[in-house]
Order: C-alpha cells, then sequence, then structure tokens
C-alpha cells in the first residue's frame, strides 16, 4: 500500500509529500539537494520549490533514459492517469514483458523525486515538468507526438467539426463538444479505426507512415491533393494554421500499436569488454605508466625550477610556451596541457603573483618530492579524480570565441568529476582484467543521462569528457591496457573485482519477473537491471580510499638504484630510476640524450662546467664517478673532467660595468683578436685586465659561447658558486572544484533539515480555533500586546499550545507551536513542539497569537 494511497486521495503536491515519511523525504532531499538551499519553511514551501522550472528542469536531466521515457509518456496521457493508461503507453499493445517489469521502478523514482505525485489510479505529473514535455508547435515533444483532438479542434468552427464527423461515418450531434468527444472515442477504439483505415487510398496510408513517428506536422496548399483531401475530411488530419496540418496523438498512438515511444529503452546497453587481460599485466602495466607519470610531472617542475612561463595577461599559459613545454616532455601538445593542468590541480604549481608574473613549482612541491613514489602517485591521481578543470578543452574555444588556454580560465566543468567516477565505476563492474569497448561506455553513459533537446551526441560535452576519462587514466595509471588496475579500483573505494569471465556488469541483466502497478510509497525491490553508480566518496573516505591506492601500487614500482653505467663514448646509461641525490647530481653533471626504460646521460664540455660552476671541483666529480658506477671510469670522460677544471676560473669576470682578468696575457689577446668578441666592446685595462660594456652576465655567457671557461668572481676577488637557486611561489592552495550545484547534504544536516520543515509544517497546519485564521495562507497571527500577554498568561494556567507568529533578531518570520510555561519581565517560556526543546521569546517579538482547536495534536 502506497503512502499516498490514503483513504482520501492527496489534492496537491504538498499533501502528498506531507503523507510520507522521513526516511521518504530525507531521499527526495538527496536526490534534488537544490531543494534544501535554503531549507524550506514547511511542505507548502517544499512543494512549491519542488515545482520550479529550475528544479524540475535539473531533475529531469538527471532521469535515465527509460525513466525519462516514463515522464514523457505521462506528459502525453490524461492528467491524472491511471497506471493501466501509463502500462499502456509504455508497452504497448503487445505488453512488452521488460517494460511492465521495469516500470514500478522508474515510476517510484518519479515519485521519490516528486516528478510525479498520486495514487496508481490518478497518476499526476508536476505541472511544470508537464509543461516541458508535453507537445506543443514550439517545443514538440521527444515522444513524437502531437496535440490531442480536443486540443487540435479547440478553434475550429462547429460546422467544420460536424462536417468531420459525418465523413468519418459518426452521426452528428448538436454541439460540438460531443462531436470531439464521438471523434475521440472513434479514434481511441483499435476495431473502428482498423476498419476505417482499411477503406483509406494507399498514399493517405503513405501520408500517415510519414508523420506517425513525428514530426507530426506538415505542410499543405490551399487545394489539398486527394490523398490529403481524405485524410482532412474524415479528421486524420486536422489544421493547425494557415497550410499547416497535424497528426492527432490518439491517430498517431492507434498508427503505433499503442506506444509512445518508438523504442523504449527499459535495459540500459551493457558495457562490453573489448579484451581480456591477466591482472598481473594489467596491475604491471598500469604501474609503468604511474612511474612515468611521476618521471614527467618532476620534469616539468625541473625545467619550471627557475621561474617557468610567463602569464598571459588574461590568464594560463600563450601557445608558445605551451608547445614548448610539449617539446621539453617530449609529448604531443594536448598531453602537455594535461600535465600542466594535473600539476596545477594537485597544487604543485601556481602563479608567483611578482610583478611579471609567472608560473613556478609551489612550497608544496618540495614537500611532494619527499614523499614516497605511490604516495606521490596517489596525490596526483585524487587531485585528477576530483578536477573540474577539462585539459581536453584547452586549444578550443569559449562563448566569446577565445581560445582556451592551459591554467587560464574557462576550463572547469562542474560535470567533469561526476563522469570519471562514472567511467571508472563501469569499468570497475566488468571482470577483473577485462577492457571495455569504449563505444559501449559512452552507449552506457547516454542512456543513463540522455540528451534532451537538439543536443547532437557527438558535441555531446559528457560524451567528450567520457572519451578524456578514458584516455587520462591510462596516461596516469589508473588503468593498464585499457582495464581497470587494483590500485585504481582501490582509489575508486570499489568493492572487490568480480570474477570470472562470464561475470555481468551491474545493469546488464534483462528485466526481472516483477510486474504490474505498485504503491507510490512502497519499497519496490531494485531490479537488477537498473545501474548500481558507485557515489563519489566523501574527502575523509577518498583519504582512506587514496591510502589503500598507494599500497597496492608501492610493490609494483620499481625500485631507485644507486649506480650507473659508464661508456667509453662519454655516456652513462642509468638502467631504471635513480635514488634522487644521484639523479640531482647527474642531471647536474650530464645532459639527457634520451629516456625510456633505460636513461642515457651524456657528458659535455658544458655539462661538466656547469657542475664546476655549481661548486663541484674535479676531485668531487672523479669520487663521485667512482663511487656510483658499476663500470671503471672511461679515461675519456676523466680526462675530459680534467681538462674542462684546468680551464675553469682561468678566466675572472667581476663588476666595472663587467671586467675580464687573467694572469696569461695571449690568452686576454686572443680574446681581443677574435671578431666574436666585437659585441662585448671590450678593450685592455692592463696586461692582464680587460674591461666591457657587457654586464657580468652577458660577458660571462659571451666568453663561454666563444669557448672558454670563465668563472664569475665576487668584489674581494673570490670565485662565485652559481648555485641554481629554486624559484617557489608564496604558499598556494590548489584550485577547488566548481561544484555541480548544491552538495548532496550529509546525515546530520538531513536530520536537522527534516526536523525544521516538519516542525514549521506542524505550525503552518495546525487547526485554529474559528475565528483565528489568518486572512491568507501563510500570515502571521496579528493580535494587540495586552491581548498577546493576557492569552500567554491563559495559557500557563491551562496548560494549552498556543499558535504564536515570531520575528527573531535578523528579521526572519516564522510561525510555531508552543505551550506556555511561564511569563515574566516581558519574556514567555514555553515548550516549542516545532524545535522540540523548551525556548524564551521575547514578547516583544511575537506578532501574535491564536488559540488551537481542541482536538489539536
Amino acid at each position: 500500500m502506497s503512502t499516498e494511497d490514503t483513504p482520501s486521495a492527496p489534492r496537491s503536491l504538498a499533501e502528498a509529500l506531507r503523507a510520507r515519511g522521513d526516511a521518504a523525504l530525507g531521499a527526495l532531499l538527496r536526490s534534488r539537494p537544490d531543494l534544501i538551499t535554503p531549507v524550506p519553511t514547511d511542505l507548502t514551501q517544499l512543494a512549491t520549490r519542488a515545482g520550479t522550472r529550475a528544479s524540475v528542469v535539473r531533475a529531469l536531466e538527471r532521469l535515465d533514459r527509460f525513466t525519462l521515457q516514463t515522464a514523457e509518456a505521462l506528459a502525453v496521457a490524461a492528467d491524472p492517469a491511471a497506471y493501466e493508461e501509463l502500462l499502456g503507453l509504455m508497452a504497448g499493445d503487445a505488453g512488452d514483458p521488460a517494460v511492465t517489469a521495469a516500470l514500478p521502478h522508474a515510476l517510484d523514482v518519479l515519485r521519490e523525486q516528486a516528478l510525479v505525485w498520486g495514487g496508481d489510479d490518478r497518476l499526476r505529473l508536476v505541472r511544470t515538468a508537464r509543461e516541458l514535455l508535453a507537445p506543443s508547435p514550439q517545443h514538440p515533444s521527444p515522444t513524437g507526438l502531437g496535440p490531442t483532438v480536443q486540443e487540435a479542434t479547440a478553434g475550429m468552427s462547429p460546422g467544420r467539426i460536424q462536417e468531420i464527423v459525418t465523413a468519418a461515418g459518426l452521426p452528428s450531434t448538436h454541439d460540438s463538444v460531443s462531436a470531439v468527444t464521438a471523434l475521440t472515442g472513434l479514434f481511441t477504439d483499435r476495431e473502428r479505426m482498423a476498419a476505417l483505415l482499411a477503406d483509406a487510398p494507399a498514399d493517405s496510408l503513405d501520408v500517415l507512415e510519414r508523420l506517425v513517428w513525428g514530426p507530426p506536422y506538415g505542410q499543405v496548399t490551399p487545394d489539398p491533393a486527394p490523398r490529403l483531401r481524405w485524410l482532412l475530411d474524415r479528421g486524420l488530419l486536422l489544421p493547425t494554421a494557415p497550410g499547416t496540418v497535424v497528426l492527432p496523438r490518439e491517430v498517431a498512438l492507434h498508427l503505433r500499436r499503442g506506444l509512445a515511444h518508438r523504442t523504449p529503452e527499459p535495459v540500459p546497453p551493457v558495457v562490453e569488454a573489448a579484451a581480456a587481460h591477466r591482472p598481473q599485466v594489467v596491475d604491471s602495466t598500469a604501474a609503468g605508466q604511474a612511474y612515468t607519470a611521476l618521471a614527467t610531472v618532476e620534469e616539468l617542475l625541473k625545467d619550471w625550477d627557475e621561474g617557468g612561463p610567463a602569464v598571459l595577461r588574461a590568464g594560463g599559459l600563450s601557445v608558445r610556451d605551451l608547445k614548448r613545454t610539449a617539446v621539453a616532455l617530449d609529448v604531443p601538445e594536448p598531453v602537455a596541457a594535461f600535465w600542466v593542468e594535473l600539476a596545477y590541480a594537485a597544487g604543485l604549481i601556481a602563479s608567483d603573483g611578482e610583478a611579471d608574473e609567472r608560473y613556478a613549482a609551489t612550497p608544496a612541491y618540495d614537500e611532494w618530492l619527499e614523499r614516497p613514489p605511490a604516495e606521490r602517485w596517489a596525490r596526483l591521481a585524487t587531485a585528477w579524480l576530483a578536477a573540474t578543470r577539462t585539459a581536453g578543452l584547452v586549444g578550443g574555444r569559449d562563448a566569446k570565441d577565445r581560445t582556451l588556454s592551459a591554467l587560464g580560465p574557462g576550463l572547469d566543468r562542474s560535470a567533469a568529476p561526476e563522469v570519471r567516477h562514472r567511467v571508472l565505476a563501469l569499468l570497475a563492474a566488468l571482470p577483473e582484467g577485462a577492457a571495455p569497448d569504449p563505444e559501449s561506455v559512452l552507449a552506457r553513459l547516454r542512456w543513463e543521462r540522455p540528451l534532451r533537446g537538439a543536443q547532437q551526441q557527438e558535441n555531446d560535452l559528457r560524451t567528450r569528457l567520457a572519451r578524456w576519462a578514458l584516455s587520462e587514466a591510462e596516461l596516469l595509471g589508473v588503468t593498464g591496457r585499457g582495464a581497470l588496475s587494483a590500485h585504481g579500483r582501490a582509489l575508486l573505494g570499489a568493492a572487490a573485482p568480480v570474477k570470472g569471465p562470464a561475470a555481468e556488469p551491474s545493469g546488464a541483466s534483462g528485466p526481472s519477473g516483477a510486474s504490474g502497478p505498485s504503491g507510490a510509497g512502497d519499497k519496490l525491490p531494485v531490479h537488477h537491471h537498473r545501474p548500481t553508480p558507485l557515489t563519489p566518496l566523501s574527502s575523509a573516505e577518498q583519504a582512506v580510499a587514496s591510502a589503500a591506492a598507494a599500497r597496492l601500487l608501492a610493490p609494483l614500482l620499481p625500485e631507485p638504484l644507486d649506480h650507473v653505467l659508464l661508456q667509453a663514448d662519454l655516456t652513462a646509461v642509468a638502467p631504471g630510476p635513480l635514488r634522487r641525490p644521484l639523479a640531482d647530481m647527474l642531471g647536474v653533471l650530464a645532459d639527457v640524450e634520451s629516456k625510456g626504460g633505460a636513461t642515457v646521460y651524456r657528458f659535455t664540455p658544458g655539462s661538466v662546467r656547469r657542475a664546476l660552476d655549481a661548486g663541484q671541483t674535479a676531485s668531487d666529480l672523479h669520487a663521485f664517478l667512482a663511487t656510483h658506477s658499476r663500470t671503471p671510469v672511461p679515461q675519456p670522460l676523466a680526462y675530459l673532467i680534467d681538462d674542462v677544471a684546468r680551464r675553469h676560473g682561468h678566466l675572472r669576470v667581476g663588476a666595472a660595468s663587467a671586467y675580464v682578468r687573467c694572469d696569461d696575457e695571449a690568452v686576454l689577446g686572443e680574446i681581443l683578436a677574435d671578431k666574436r668578441a666585437a659585441a662585448l666592446g671590450l678593450r685592455r685595462l692592463a696586461p692582464t685586465v680587460l674591461a666591457a660594456q657587457a654586464d657580468p652576465a652577458g660577458l660571462l655567457e659571451g666568453l663561454r659561447s666563444m669557448g672558454f671557461a670563465p668563472a664569475a668572481e665576487s668584489a674581494e676577488g673570490d670565485v662565485l658558486i652559481t648555485r641554481a637557486l629554486a624559484h617557489r611561489t608564496p604558499p598556494r592552495s590548489a584550485p577547488e572544484p566548481v561544484p555541480d550545484g548544491p552538495p548532496v547534504p550529509d546525515d546530520t544536516l538531513l536530520a536537522a533539515a527534516l526536523r525544521a520543515i516538519r516542525a514549521g509544517d506542524l505550525a503552518s497546519t495546525a487547526p485554529r480555533k474559528p475565528g483565528t485564521v489568518p486572512a491568507a495562507d501563510g500570515e502571521l497571527p496579528r493580535t494587540g500586546s495586552a491581548e498577546t500577554l493576557a492569552t500567554m498568561q491563559a495559557a500557563v494556567l491551562t496548560g494549552e499550545a498556543l499558535w504564536i507568529g515570531y520575528v527573531n533578531a535578523e528579521g526572519a518570520a516564522s510561525q510555531r507551536v508552543i505551550a506556555p510555561i511561564r511569563v515574566e519581565g516581558g519574556f514567555v517560556t514555553a515548550y516549542d513542539h516545532t524545535a522540540d526543546e523548551v525556548r524564551t521569546y521575547p514578547l516583544h517579538r511575537i506578532t501574535g497569537v491564536a488559540e488551537l482547536a481542541d482536538d489539536a495534536g
């Protein structure tokens, strides 16, 4: 028995909501959280808010395809409609068993979300939803149906209606109402309609076939062809405007065998597996990609260590800087945009806020580097899962035809986290090691959130977000070879993976045996064709899931090495990832020549000089290589280090404008004679000193380009060690995701909201004694101060409850039901039934008081 199937059927949505229990009201507020922002004062206001256009549109957009089809069928049914009529529109005359089994649950969802109310004998779609979904010339119905006979003949002359009735073989009537009723009865009678159409010309039936599934409107000339005239004479086509005719809804339903939709879709598309791999292969592949992701982000931040690209005036990276970053990372530009946005979402990079604003690493990056690799990956993956910034949009255009740039404004899409989560949840429902067919994933998502209006699927944002989610999950190492990894499953907070090749994804099976109508408030079993989505986790739950993912990933990541293999061709091979101190030092001493499973470093005079500039000596470098090489230090490398070290610092550059000094006069003479030195503006001040017009940094760079190895010196004549100082931004927080509407209320907020709504409803619906009811619903009671005081004092003696109007210090008005306990000093202390506690109210803030009826609870 439905909670709404009371002896007296509810007359409004507010009454239907009033009959619900707290669990059913809580389900409504969870599914439509916009209804609780702010908390309604009572159930009447809640019902009003549930019927507003913005809220109804939001609710309709979150229905799956079959539930939306059910709402669309109700919009073309009678108002109110019986369950049997709705079932006929959905299952057709043949009675599709899958639709019959699925319809009760779809109706329950519509009732739960307050889009439908009433018992099974009087189903009502809320007025706003009916206006949005019902057919009209301006907004055709998704069903493709047109207006009813009654609607289409509303402006037709009585004489013309009688002509149609007579041509259709019906007896003439005395008024238009009975004539339209008779014509409607003919069109809804299957046997009589079949007999009428049996006499129709074949080309007239062809016209009906073209209109039957919509759009139902067609154009005619002032002198219609005979095939059209036959239809117009019998009302099978009705004029709606000059030159326009429409196929009446009843005729279309007869031709469709009662179906409101050409293809009802009670069962969601199955997510099919395109390939199956051993779980160990999936996990190891995903772990390898996770390590590559860490290395890529580190390389990106190292490249920006001394200050990255400039921030555009409108925000974001320029196209040129994104190309440079892509070249530095050796990836395509869209992939480079993804890594940049990921680092930004994780709070590792930000703008420094200086006058010449640039992007740089944040202090959080240094902290992140100290974490174990698995924990660093978990932070990146968690940031990706929750981020609303969408790297796939980079390079596109916004509504004002401006280019969307990486790290710039306009990249937030509030649906992105939900789509990513849903895509991974669908992968988690597949057997372990199964990689899905991407198109089947997209088809499932379109069923769960169908497109409405004139949107094209190729331009559907959710479809693009899903494609990006699949590719980004692979880049990040959440999936391996297209299948969800064990650590990816843990990151999602999913249950244990499905075992066995024949396992079926959630929502893939056929209809259950349940059929027939159900009560509006009964707890129906959830049919196993319905999806069971893994809802996004709370922040605390996500932290636990991320830690679990890190624990699963840690054993799969390669152990860092403490050695390299030196070769005679002035290269060093790192057969795997290196420990951080070794990698940092080798990055200064040598240049990376190639990356992959093994990294190849090349030693050059410039790279050795870079190490010497950083404060290392030749003996330090020899000792470093001897310690960390599994092969003997090749003689060419030792000679290279000694040769560069011997010349390093032979020339000294200091600040005059700038000067060069050298004990060897011949070297200075060689510099002056070199044509490449002309731009430096050199002149000899003394046998061992040259003055320059260039600044010290430019002079150092110029001499180095000429093949010399100068060293900078201080004002005291000491060699300056030019260590590269890492540039960091001030402390920055990661960008906050843009919420997709109001958040789902937690249990505490939900309980408080329900209590407040019930309390306000009690105050607004409590029966009053005759003569005390306000002039208008919701108006506060009004009494004078003397009458208010006297009524309060009398209630203290009798113990009766009173209905009061109260205005708090912020000016908010409310109605309350109280039982006064004590009145003194300008205050009344009373048990507040609406708040379920004892409270004290200033008498001057009470607008008025009224006595409740004797039978009021």
